[in-house]
């Protein structure tokens, strides 16, 4: 969503980073630049005035002039501003969900992505914090509105109330408040009606069904391609029936941006949560530091570190480590590596967090790195005999011929992960011997959440200028250093190209 306003900021402090020593003009001049920028993104006037004088302030100061590398100075000034207005004055902590059953209060416009937002926020209780949820349609205009809760529910292993033709929303709202205190409930999640537009009827009922359910948090969904009315109705909302967060929907879109720093500023609501897709696990907290990184990129290792955690089976990625260890790695290995690796997105998704991506996304899309190429990978991998994938060595010119028309592709495919299957088995051995096996044990640690080092940690051991330039080398059709653990494999030189 933010790379229109990355592309341009990076150009800006691409050349002021450039630059030996800055004067006060060439400051002024690229926030200038900054700032067409930021109302290019559909960042409200107010907002973008404010923001860069906030930023010239701290700029033009003796600190920045004389310091050794002024123009990083800057981008560290312009960063840390960005955290400020996505923060706010204070940071709101989590979710008050803390005497049970604690009532959660679904608003906002129709077709903004409420009911999918509601499912996949009681989905993410559930499993990362461990509570009993119940949720509640008090939809009852949209046709089927409750229907698709009720089957959201079924999907995600979460309890919706039982559907009672003809009660208005006051009265399910009490029927659910009955049903959570009686079943013993953490959480009871409310997803009320929508309008297209905002209209006295609407907040009428919400307030009304507010009243009766005194919720703990009021969240306020909103599409994230609204652009600058997603404030004015921000705003309303929050007049007329008070807001404790927002949770901006469709974030993976081709949207500007605008909205969420906009929304921050100028509400002084927090947003809590932002979607990024369709599935019922495509919902993450709104971390400004990482927003912030990603806008500028300098990518979002603790984001792809994180993932790497959920993606990863304990079982399997502790079996996977006692082999390394021994320099043991087989097609087998290879092939849970490349799944584990569709599983985080491709290599598109996990190339997108890494510091300066977005400076590479041109030289990849030339490059041409496909995520099907992964799949067609795998299918290799699977057209091989049992003995074949644990010795690969076996492979002989018949075979291999065997193998490649069994997958539907050519022999000089399947030579191509051989190869890359030997350079990451020589790399698996180096670092196994490593320290008694300590570097990998450490990494597998963290991956696990097992006593190792935190998302955080990990992200912080990662120098992103390596990476940066590591990136570079990928862009630019070379190798990539492998990082164990569901990272990416060396060799890619002939990897994932399209056909």
């Amino acid at each position: 969503m933010f790379e229109n306003l990355s592309e341009r900021l990076s150009g800006v402090f691409d050349r002021l980073t450039k630059q030996g020593a800055l004067s006060e003009d060439d400051v002024k001049t690229a926030l200038r630049e900054v700032r067409v920028a930021l109302l290019e993104a559909d960042v409200s006037l107010p907002v973008a005035r404010d923001f860069v004088k906030a930023v010239q302030d701290k700029a033009t100061g003796q600190a920045v002039t004389k310091s050794v590398t002024p123009g990083q100075q800057v981008v560290k000034i312009v960063h840390d501003e960005l955290v400020h207005v996505l923060t706010g004055d204070e940071d709101p902590g989590k979710l008050k969900i803390d005497n049970p059953p604690a009532p959660i209060l679904m608003v906002g416009l129709q077709g903004s992505g409420k009911t999918t937002t509601t499912a996949k926020l009681a989905k993410r209780l559930k499993e990362r914090d461990g509570k009993r949820v119940l949720m509640a349609s008090l939809d009852v205009n949209r046709p089927a509105a409750m229907e698709q809760l009720q089957i959201l529910g079924v999907q995600i292993g979460v309890d919706t109330l039982p559907i009672v033709k003809g009660e208005d929303p006051v009265q399910i709202a009490k029927r659910a408040k009955t049903q959570a205190s009686l079943g013993g409930y953490d959480v009871y999640m409310l997803d009320t009606a929508g309008r297209l537009h905002i209209d006295e009827e609407l907040i009428a009922q919400a307030a009304a069904v507010r009243d009766v359910a005194n919720p703990r948090e009021t969240l306020l969904v909103v599409d994230g391609l609204t652009g600058q009315d997603a404030v004015n109705v921000a705003t309303e909302f929050d007049d007329k029936i008070g807001v404790t967060g927002v949770v901006l929907t469709r974030m993976d879109g081709d949207g500007r941006g605008g909205a969420a720093l906009s929304m921050r500023a100028v509400t002084g609501k927090p947003i809590r949560f932002v979607g990024l897709g369709e599935k019922m696990d495509a919902l993450e907290t709104f971390e400004p530091e990482r927003i912030s990184g990603r806008i500028l990129g300098m990518g979002d290792i603790v984001a792809l570190v994180e993932k790497a955690q959920e993606t990863l089976e304990v079982e399997q990625a502790e079996r996977m480590m006692r082999r390394f260890t021994k320099g043991q790695f087989n097609m087998n290995d290879l092939k849970s590596q490349l799944e584990q690796m569709m599983k985080m997105g491709g290599m598109e998704g996990m190339m997108s967090m890494m510091p300066g991506a977005a400076k590479m996304s041109k030289q990849m899309d030339g490059a041409g790195i496909d995520d099907k190429m992964l799949t067609r990978q795998v299918a290799l991998i699977q057209s091989m005999t049992k003995k074949e994938r644990a010795n690969p060595a076996l492979l002989q010119a018949s075979r291999k011929k065997r193998i490649a028309r069994g997958a539907g592709m050519e022999v000089s495919d399947l030579n191509k992960l051989l190869k890359m299957h030997r350079q990451m088995a020589d790399m698996m051995k180096k670092m196994g011997k490593m320290g008694k096996g300590g570097m990998l044990k450490q990494a597998m640690k963290g991956m696990m959440g097992k006593g190792g080092p935190t998302p955080e940690q990990m992200a912080q051991g990662m120098d992103p200028k390596a990476l940066e330039t590591a990136a570079k080398q990928l862009g630019a059709g070379g190798k990539f250093p492998g990082l164990g653990g569901g990272g990416l494999p060396p060799g890619l030189s002939g990897f994932g190209k399209k056909k």
